[in-house]
Protein backbone atom coordinates (compact mmCIF):
# COMPACT_ATOMS: atom_id res chain seq x y z
CA UNK A 1 0.00 0.00 0.00
CA UNK A 2 1.46 3.53 -1.04
CA UNK A 3 0.56 5.55 2.21
CA UNK A 4 0.50 9.59 1.94
CA UNK A 5 3.18 11.55 3.20
CA UNK A 6 1.40 13.06 6.05
CA UNK A 7 0.59 9.42 7.36
CA UNK A 8 4.41 8.39 6.79
CA UNK A 9 5.97 11.63 8.79
CA UNK A 10 3.77 10.87 11.51
CA UNK A 11 4.72 7.09 11.71
CA UNK A 12 8.50 8.11 11.50
CA UNK A 13 8.15 10.74 14.37
CA UNK A 14 6.49 7.96 16.26
CA UNK A 15 9.04 5.42 15.81
CA UNK A 16 11.38 7.39 16.65
CA UNK A 17 10.44 7.17 20.23
CA UNK A 18 8.80 3.66 20.22
CA UNK A 19 10.20 0.73 21.16
CA UNK A 20 10.07 -1.67 17.76
CA UNK A 21 10.55 -5.78 17.29
CA UNK A 22 10.81 -7.81 14.23
CA UNK A 23 9.13 -10.86 13.75
CA UNK A 24 12.37 -12.64 14.31
CA UNK A 25 12.91 -11.10 17.71
CA UNK A 26 9.29 -11.81 18.16
CA UNK A 27 9.96 -15.41 18.01
CA UNK A 28 12.69 -15.37 19.98
CA UNK A 29 10.53 -13.41 23.02
CA UNK A 30 7.42 -16.04 22.26
CA UNK A 31 9.46 -19.20 22.71
CA UNK A 32 11.51 -17.90 25.96
CA UNK A 33 8.24 -17.88 27.52
CA UNK A 34 8.59 -13.93 27.89
CA UNK A 35 5.17 -12.51 29.14
CA UNK A 36 3.44 -10.70 27.08
CA UNK A 37 0.30 -9.83 25.60
CA UNK A 38 -0.13 -9.97 21.49
CA UNK A 39 -2.52 -7.46 20.37
CA UNK A 40 -4.10 -6.85 16.66
CA UNK A 41 -4.60 -3.53 16.34
CA UNK A 42 -6.28 -3.57 12.64
CA UNK A 43 -9.62 -2.94 12.14
CA UNK A 44 -12.71 -5.47 12.91
CA UNK A 45 -12.87 -6.44 9.20
CA UNK A 46 -8.74 -7.12 9.08
CA UNK A 47 -8.68 -9.39 12.67
CA UNK A 48 -12.07 -11.05 11.09
CA UNK A 49 -9.95 -12.30 7.87
CA UNK A 50 -7.48 -13.97 9.94
CA UNK A 51 -5.17 -13.34 12.91
CA UNK A 52 -2.60 -14.52 15.30
CA UNK A 53 -4.22 -17.81 17.68
CA UNK A 54 -3.81 -16.18 21.21
CA UNK A 55 -3.79 -12.63 19.89
CA UNK A 56 -6.57 -10.33 21.87
CA UNK A 57 -8.28 -7.07 19.14
CA UNK A 58 -8.08 -3.93 20.34
CA UNK A 59 -8.30 -1.97 17.11
CA UNK A 60 -6.47 1.08 16.61
CA UNK A 61 -10.15 3.07 17.10
CA UNK A 62 -10.93 2.18 20.42
CA UNK A 63 -7.65 0.99 22.50
CA UNK A 64 -6.51 4.12 24.14
CA UNK A 65 -10.15 4.14 25.48
CA UNK A 66 -10.16 0.60 26.61
CA UNK A 67 -7.00 -0.48 27.46
CA UNK A 68 -6.83 0.43 31.17
CA UNK A 69 -9.89 -1.54 31.60
CA UNK A 70 -8.19 -4.77 30.03
CA UNK A 71 -4.88 -3.92 31.45
CA UNK A 72 -4.91 -1.72 34.25
CA UNK A 73 -1.05 -2.98 35.03
CA UNK A 74 0.95 0.10 32.70
CA UNK A 75 3.70 -2.16 32.71
CA UNK A 76 2.20 -5.16 30.77
CA UNK A 77 4.49 -5.87 27.81
CA UNK A 78 1.92 -5.41 25.06
CA UNK A 79 3.18 -6.14 21.46
CA UNK A 80 1.18 -4.19 19.06
CA UNK A 81 0.63 -5.11 15.35
CA UNK A 82 -1.18 -4.10 12.28
CA UNK A 83 -0.72 -4.63 8.30
CA UNK A 84 2.88 -3.04 8.38
CA UNK A 85 3.95 -1.86 11.58
CA UNK A 86 2.82 1.72 10.89
CA UNK A 87 -0.34 2.12 12.63
CA UNK A 88 0.98 -0.10 15.52
CA UNK A 89 3.86 2.63 15.97
CA UNK A 90 1.27 4.89 16.53
CA UNK A 91 -0.57 2.87 19.00
CA UNK A 92 2.46 2.51 21.23
CA UNK A 93 3.27 6.06 20.99
CA UNK A 94 0.09 6.52 22.16
CA UNK A 95 0.30 4.13 24.80
CA UNK A 96 3.58 5.17 26.32
CA UNK A 97 1.78 9.23 26.36
CA UNK A 98 -1.05 7.27 29.07
CA UNK A 99 2.22 5.35 30.87
CA UNK A 100 2.12 1.72 29.28
CA UNK A 101 5.91 1.43 29.21
CA UNK A 102 5.65 -2.23 27.54
CA UNK A 103 4.57 -1.38 24.26
CA UNK A 104 6.54 -2.22 21.89
CA UNK A 105 5.41 -1.98 18.21
CA UNK A 106 5.97 -5.11 15.67
CA UNK A 107 7.74 -4.11 12.59
CA UNK A 108 6.19 -5.69 9.77
CA UNK A 109 2.82 -6.44 11.44
CA UNK A 110 0.35 -8.99 9.63
CA UNK A 111 2.42 -9.38 6.58
CA UNK A 112 5.76 -10.45 8.41
CA UNK A 113 3.25 -12.71 10.95
CA UNK A 114 1.37 -14.51 8.19
CA UNK A 115 4.92 -15.54 6.66
CA UNK A 116 6.23 -16.67 10.08
CA UNK A 117 4.87 -19.82 10.80
CA UNK A 118 3.12 -18.99 13.95
CA UNK A 119 -0.19 -20.56 14.13
CA UNK A 120 -3.43 -18.37 12.80
CA UNK A 121 -6.86 -18.34 13.00
CA UNK A 122 -9.98 -16.65 11.68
Amino acid sequence: MKHNPGFLKLVDDAKARVKQIDIEGYKKMAVAGEKHVLVDTREDNEWTNGHVAGAVHLSRGIIERDIETQYPDKTTTLVLYCGGGFRSALVADNLQKMGYTGAISLDGGWRALKESGLPLEK
